[in-house]
C-alpha cells in the first residue's frame, strides 16, 4: 500500500507538470521530447522494476523498525506526535541536502551523479534521470538517516511524496513570473533556481544543492541568485558531454566506469 501512494502521487504530479510546461513553457527546447523523453524515462522504469524487487520500501520498513525496537532520538525521547513529523520532515531534507553536495564534491560519487547532469535540456523528465547505483545508494543512506532520527512511519511516507513532488516541481520547464518566483524562494526551490544548479558553469552547479526548501542553500552559502546567462539562454548540461549522441541509455549506465572528463 504504500508504495501505491507515493508512486500514484508522483505519478499524479507528474501529469500535471507535464501538461503546465506544455502549455507554459520557460525556454524553446533544442531537443524535443522524442530524443530525450525515451532515455529519461527508460532510466525512471529501469530503478523502478530494480528499486520493487530489491529494497523499494526500506525506508518505510526502516521507519516501521525504528518504532517497534526504539531505535532513533526520536524514540528515544518522549515527544509530541507534531512535532515528531516536523523534526522528521525537516533533519531528513537537510541530509538529503548534504548527501547533495557529497555527489558532487567526492569523485566516485560524482561519476554516478554526473549521469543527472549530463541532460542538455531541462523539464519534468530530468527529475528521473538518476544512474541506478545512485538511486540504490541513496536509499540505503536515507534508511541510514531514518535510523538515526527515529522517523516516524507515516511522516517517511510523507516525505517521499513531498521529496517526488518537489524534484518533479523543480526541474520542470514551467514558466513562473520572476516577482512571483522570488517570493517562493524564500520557502521552496522554484525551477528557475534549481536550472542553475544545472547549468555548464561550474561555479553554478556547485550551487542551489536544496531538494525542496530553500532554507539550507541560504544558510550554508551554497545560494545563487541568478545565473550569468539569462534563464532563457543559458547553456546546461556538463561541458565534457555536449554530443546528443553519447548520452543514450546504454551509455549512460556505462558511463561510472570510463575516465572522468
Amino acid at each position: 500500500m504504500e508504495t501505491v501512494i507515493r508512486l500514484s502521487a508522483a505519478l499524479g504530479i507528474f501529469v500535471i507538470m507535464a501538461g503546465w510546461e506544455r502549455w507554459r513553457p520557460k525556454r524553446m527546447l533544442q531537443l524535443g521530447p522524442r530524443q530525450r523523453w525515451p532515455i529519461n524515462l527508460g532510466l525512471a522504469a529501469f530503478n523502478m522494476i530494480l528499486m520493487g524487487v530489491t529494497i523499494g520500501s526500506f525506508a518505510y520498513l526502516s521507519a516501521v523498525f525504528a518504532q517497534t525496537h526504539g531505535w532513533g532520538m526520536l524514540n528515544l525521547v518522549l515527544t509530541p506526535h507534531w512535532l515528531a513529523v516536523a523534526v522528521t520532515l525537516i533533519l531528513l531534507d537537510f541530509a538529503l541536502y548534504a548527501q547533495h553536495i557529497l555527489m558532487h564534491k567526492w569523485p566516485l560519487l560524482w561519476r554516478l551523479h554526473q549521469v543527472h547532469h549530463t541532460d542538455l535540456e531541462f523539464d519534468v523528465t530530468t527529475a528521473v534521470r538518476f544512474h541506478p547505483l545512485e538511486i540504490v545508494l541513496s536509499m540505503l543512506y536515507k534508511v541510514l538517516c531514518i535510523l538515526l532520527v527515529g522517523a516516524d512511519p507515516a511522516s517517511v511516507i510523507f516525505f517521499e511524496i513531498v521529496l517526488n513532488g518537489a524534484a518533479t516541481f523543480n526541474h520542470s520547464n514551467v514558466d513562473i513570473r520572476p516577482a512571483l518566483d522570488r517570493k517562493l524562494r524564500w520557502l521552496i526551490i522554484t525551477p528557475d533556481m534549481h536550472r542553475i544548479h544545472h547549468s555548464a558553469r561550474r561555479v553554478e552547479t556547485d550551487s542551489n544543492y536544496g531538494f525542496s526548501i530553500s532554507l539550507w542553500d541560504r544558510l550554508c552559502g551554497t545560494y545563487t541568485a541568478d545565473p550569468k546567462e539569462p534563464q532563457m539562454t543559458m547553456t546546461l548540461g556538463l561541458a565534457p558531454y555536449r554530443k546528443p549522441e553519447e548520452l543514450g541509455f546504454l551509455r549512460l549506465l556505462r558511463l561510472p566506469l570510463k575516465t572522468l572528463r
